[in-house]
């Protein structure tokens, strides 16, 4: 007679997975949490103080940065990452994010694999003020292999329908604010394997540690500074620097009657990035257009307001760049 365990789902391990992670996940509850963990559900309730709030969702994943991280047996970095390319997503929208629900696809079900990625996805979102409300462990034998797993996950936030920043408030003679990333956050992992993994090793010395070290450094979670941004000075755009650079995301909130040209010598670059190219042999247009090179989230603001939304965001930043008219654009000068 079959059973799912001949299938190659192990229920126990799945049980035992949920009792591991119930206390780094309910760690990041508080009395706004209705429900229970475990269950099938679970809620928050509005925060107070708004008078006509927007609910935001944005969602994403680590992408093959987790094959890097499976790799090297390093994955409690990979919680930030999940946090940082869903919650910062949302700040770009001038919203604060205040719940999330992760998503582990596994190849077999080992409950201290699980731990250690859940703890981390835990202790990102305490470090951003979002509470975990809970998730989905799914074992896919046969479609993936043991060791190999996917992680993503989702985040709702919250602005007053008034204060939503989508870029219509840009006009010339702004100044561009960029935020310093010391590391690749969680893109370009694709380009990085294919160009650079193939040529050295995970244990490789690079400046600042070993390949695995630098590479797997875990993403810079941006949305607390933002919210401290968008308490201190009027803010017209935001963009989360992602997949495709700074030009292309800051483009995407750009009106169509002005462009925004970047200093490329504007802020510090990471070794990292000049590590990259030298080994993978990677022009920098296409540096520029795969990596975030050193700036992982811009705002646009007032040139008068660029000292106090530096002072306001207490990350490390600079003036990057300036708008003036043109088409929508955003290019590197």
């Amino acid at each position: 007679m079959a059973t799912y365990r001949d299938a190659g789902v192990d229920l126990e391990a799945a049980d035992q997975a949920v009792d591991r992670i119930d206390a780094p996940v309910t760690a990041t509850w508080g009395s706004d949490v209705i429900g229970s963990f475990g269950g099938f559900a679970a809620g928050i309730r509005v925060p107070g103080g708004f008078t006509d709030p927007v609910l935001m969702m944005s969602t994403d994943g680590v992408g093959t940065k987790a094959e890097v991280a499976r790799r090297a047996g390093r994955l409690d970095g990979l919680g930030w990452d999940l946090v940082a390319m869903c919650a910062d997503d949302l700040a770009a929208a001038g919203a604060r994010p205040i719940a999330m629900t992760d998503y582990l696809a596994v190849g077999e079900l080992i409950p201290e694999r699980v731990e250690r990625i859940v703890t981390s996805v835990a202790r990102a979102c305490r470090e951003a003020g979002i509470a975990l409300l809970g998730g989905e462990t799914a074992e896919h034998p046969g479609v993936m292999k043991a060791d190999e797993f996917d992680l993503a996950g989702a985040v709702v936030g919250i602005v007053e329908a008034n204060r939503v920043v989508d870029g219509t408030a840009v006009e010339p003679g702004q100044v561009v604010i960029g935020l310093e990333s010391p590391n690749l956050r969680s893109n370009g992992f694709s380009l990085l394997r294919s160009a650079v993994l193939t040529r050295i090793g995970l244990d490789s010395p690079l400046a600042e540690g070993t390949a695995a070290e630098v590479l797997l450094a875990p993403s810079v979670v941006y949305s607390p500074a933002i919210q401290r941004l968008l308490a201190a000075v009027p803010v017209a755009a935001m963009a989360h620097v992602t997949g495709g650079g700074i030009t292309s995301n800051l483009a995407r909130v750009l009106p169509d009657f002005v462009d925004a040209v970047i200093d490329r010598a504007a802020w510090p670059r990471p070794a990292v990035f000049s590590e990259v190219a030298e080994i993978g042999e990677i022009g920098e247009a296409d540096m520029f257009t795969t990596f975030n090179m050193g700036i992982g989230f811009v705002a646009i603001v007032a040139p008068g307001d660029g000292a106090a939304a530096r002072e306001a965001l207490e990350v490390p930043s600079h003036v990057i760049g300036s708008v003036g008219a043109g088409s929508g654009s955003a290019r590197l000068g």
